[in-house]
């Protein structure tokens, strides 16, 4: 049975975001991926064409489509590394890995992330310190059938913020702040009251339309974010 455009478009992501086809790397001729996928090679096209509007690869007249070197919305947004905030700052940076779960996307996160049914998910719970002080705490999820390495990656030493950014593009991210009373349990990892008023920013990031992670990350009461222009 001939593949659909559709399951063409979901596969090549799928093989970017394992590694298969890396950053700048060429991919097959359409005529070889339509004989591949067993379909017309106008479905070949339709994918890839899709996958290049969502900044995902770069195709280019008889030099064949590659796949971006840095995806188009991604090079728009730097993601920070709270391990280098805290080291600008002069002081000392220690990671610790509080919970690890793998299991299926609750119902919440099913409807933000657009997950289907009882889709795998990984929770990882962090706290990111400053000279021996909380800095940050990272409440975050990963979509496995996205990012399925991420099962058997070790998160005790590196924080998933650094393992993603540096083995998984994305293509869409949306930023939100606001302001959150802390829960007894993000009190006792942030130092504060339960109740006390504590900076939110949380982030989705997307790989080509299919989600990558959500996270959510809390700060102490009186955490200040400055940026520059």
């Amino acid at each position: 049975m001939s593949a659909s455009f559709r399951k063409i478009k979901s596969d090549v992501r799928a093989r970017i975001a394992r590694g298969d086809w890396s950053p700048g790397e060429t991919l097959p001729t359409e005529a070889d991926l339509a004989q591949r996928y067993a379909c017309a090679r106008a479905t070949v096209n339709r994918a890839l064409r899709e996958l290049a509007d969502e900044g995902l690869l770069e195709r280019r007249r008889k030099s064949g489509t590659r796949v971006r070197t840095v995806p188009l919305r991604q090079a728009r947004l730097d993601i920070p590394l709270v391990r280098r905030e805290i080291e600008e700052k002069g002081a000392a940076y220690r990671y610790a890995l509080v919970l690890r779960d793998a299991l299926a996307a609750p119902d919440w996160l099913a409807a933000r992330l657009g997950l289907k049914g009882a889709a795998p998910v990984l929770h990882l719970i962090a706290m990111h310190y400053a000279d021996g002080a909380p800095y940050q705490h990272e409440d975050r999820w990963i979509a496995l059938d996205t990012v399925p390495q991420a099962s058997t990656a070790d998160f005790t030493a590196q924080g998933p913020n650094e393992w993603l950014v540096a083995e998984i593009p994305f293509t869409d991210a949306e930023i939100s702040f606001l302001a959150a009373a802390a829960e007894p349990a993000l009190a006792a990892h942030l130092g504060c009251r339960p109740g006390d008023a504590v900076f939110r920013m949380e982030r989705v990031t997307w790989l080509g339309g299919a989600p990558v992670t959500f996270v959510r990350m809390s700060y102490p009461p009186g955490h200040r974010v400055t940026t520059r222009y």
